[in-house]
């Protein structure tokens, strides 16, 4: 797949502005701040500890003993409330992380759920895979990475500030030699630290850059894998039936193929830049000590300012070496901003996308269509002008051949298909449709039953329900928590679709092959049961049964190439 490209800064503030402009953004404001306060306390603290060094070694030097015991106490004491501010530094940020991802994950929820994003996604073409992961686990790696490197660096520029200026003090003057002349470098072990870090930096960009791609491709993989597995458990029965394991367990290998390879270039790629960076941390190590040493040796400094101008570069360099040590970490934010972005967008266009048919939800009983035209997303025109008035409790039977759009022109008038153009009028609120499959949600059998609403109706209520549409097994089993999707049989989940029609009372039903499960027999119970519980139910049937005919009084014919017919049985 092409990988797009992204303007990495213009997109994580399109994906982190929402928040910190939310009805939250004082409280946001206000832990940021604590976050803040904290980590210059503790850079203020490093810098005490800094003093400390030469204190305390400078005693150790001249074999001061009085003085040996409550340097240390100092230490104890300094040391301890460093503790203290890191660990409450840490807290409130995770505080922070907890509500900027709550709200964060609510937006994100109510934007996929909104107008039938979810569906349009996969309607549309759109190439966003796995959603799910995008707003369980990417929202999540946004905002820790977020927040831990910009207090990180936060925290490095402010120890960069205050220990520059003791590193610059400490360094004194460098005198070098060059071709008779004497140059004199003042604040040189600073310079040497600024120069190093620049060129560390650059050369840790280039060997680390593959990262970030190849993060992105490792957290596709990992979906991918997962969504297989998903779909598996999903249709056990089917693939047990087909004794479908061998393509099943090849498509693992395929999937699983591609996360082992792709880890395999992130593990290769990890480790040269972990070579760097430990071979640039080692070296870090020793430079000081060698460039510190004439003036050792020379008496220009005491052990105490040896070991403080250790100290100070060292604290120097880490703030310099921010990028390098946190490249891995800002790859991998790199990598989580353009999933993101890629799915904002995506949203974005499918919301944008305008339904090219006119609804109309009237206060009346009527089902009226007028020039409706319903089309494929290339173009091509399944239906064309249809135009009809269906008085209240009309039955309406939609015939045709496979892929004729039957169940396109169903997914029309239920508005959840953008393609064609014309208008149609239903009443408000009181439509349902009838998938072939049913949904039903985990929960309770009664959640189930009243799916989408709440459950309002009495337990008496529901059981006769269930008695009425052949299901009275179940009828004590209304409280129980299941997957009822597995236990329940395709053409039971039918019939419980039927209750829910019952309970409902809407003034039109609309069934998509919603008795393809069921025997002929058992369908005209169900339409028997709706004519007789809801006389002036309106119902629009799409179906292939000639036995069908019987429980309608129109046909509505297509031919797929955008003709209609409308003749009564």
């Amino acid at each position: 797949m092409a990988r797009e490209k992204i303007s990495y800064f213009k997109t994580f503030w399109h994906l982190c502005r929402g928040y910190w402009k939310s009805e939250e953004k004082w409280k946001a404001i206000g832990l940021l701040g604590v976050v803040i306060a904290l980590n210059l306390a503790a850079v203020y603290l490093l810098v005490l500890l800094n003093d400390w060094y030469n204190t305390f070694y400078n005693a150790l030097q001249g074999y001061d003993e009085d003085s040996f015991l409550p340097l240390v106490g100092q230490f104890t004491g300094l040391a301890m409330l460093y503790i203290i501010i890191a660990v409450y530094a840490i807290y409130i940020r995770q505080m922070l992380q907890i509500k900027w991802r709550s709200w964060m994950t609510d937006r994100y929820l109510t934007a996929w759920l909104a107008d039938q994003s979810y569906y349009r996604l996969q309607v549309l073409g759109s190439d966003t895979d796995n959603p799910d992961q995008r707003i369980s686990e990417d929202i999540n790696q946004f905002v820790s990475l977020s927040l831990q490197l910009f207090v990180d660096l936060l925290k490095e520029l402010t120890t960069l500030g205050a220990f520059s200026v003791v590193l610059w003090n400490l360094s004194g003057a460098l005198t070098v030699p060059f071709g008779g002349h004497e140059f004199v470098i003042y604040g040189y072990m600073f310079w040497f630290s600024l120069i190093y870090s620049v060129l560390g930096t650059g050369a840790a960009h280039l060997v680390g850059r593959r990262l970030i791609g190849l993060d992105f491709d490792q957290q596709r993989y990992e979906a991918d894998f997962r969504f297989n597995m998903m779909r598996v458990r999903e249709n056990s029965e089917s693939i047990a039936f087909y004794r479908g394991e061998t393509p099943e367990g090849a498509g693992f290998r395929e999937r699983f193929g591609k996360v082992i390879g792709n880890f395999w270039q992130l593990m290769r790629q990890t480790k040269l830049l972990n070579f760097y960076i430990n071979g640039y941390a080692q070296l870090a190590i020793i430079v000081p000590i060698v460039m510190a040493a004439p003036q050792y040796f020379a008496g220009t400094i005491a052990l105490g300012g040896f070991m403080q101008t250790l100290s100070a570069f060292g604290r120097v360099q880490d703030a310099l070496s921010y990028f390098v040590t946190s490249y891995d970490s800002i790859a991998q934010l790199a990598a989580v901003i353009r999933r993101l972005g890629t799915f904002s967008r995506h949203m974005e266009e499918v919301a944008a996308v305008e339904n090219g048919v006119r609804r109309q939800e009237s206060g009346g009983e009527m089902l009226a269509l007028k020039e409706l035209t319903v089309a494929l997303p290339d173009g091509r025109q399944l239906v064309q002008e249809l135009g009809a008035d269906f008085a209240a409790g009309s039955r309406v039977l939609v015939m045709g051949s496979s892929g004729c759009g039957k169940s396109t022109l169903l997914r029309t008038l239920a508005g959840i298909w953008p393609y064609g153009t014309g208008a149609l009028s239903l009443p408000a609120d009181k439509v349902l449709f009838l998938p072939q499959r049913p949904y039903l949600p985990l929960g309770s059998l009664e959640q189930a039953l009243s799916y989408p609403g709440e459950v309002t109706a009495d337990r008496d209520t529901l059981q006769r329900v269930l008695e009425k549409v052949g299901l009275a097994a179940l009828a004590g089993k209304l409280g129980e928590t299941d997957d009822w999707s597995r236990i329940l049989s395709l053409g039971e989940q039918q019939r419980l679709a039927f209750a829910r029609v019952l309970l409902a009372k809407p003034l039109w039903v609309f069934l998509d092959e919603a008795t393809s499960a069921l025997d002929e027999d058992r369908e005209q119970e169900m339409y028997d049961l709706l004519k007789d519980e809801l006389p002036d139910l309106g119902i629009m049937s799409v179906g292939h049964r000639s036995t069908l005919l019987r429980q309608h009084e129109e046909k509505l014919l297509l031919d797929g190439r955008g003709g209609w017919q409308l003749s009564p049985i």
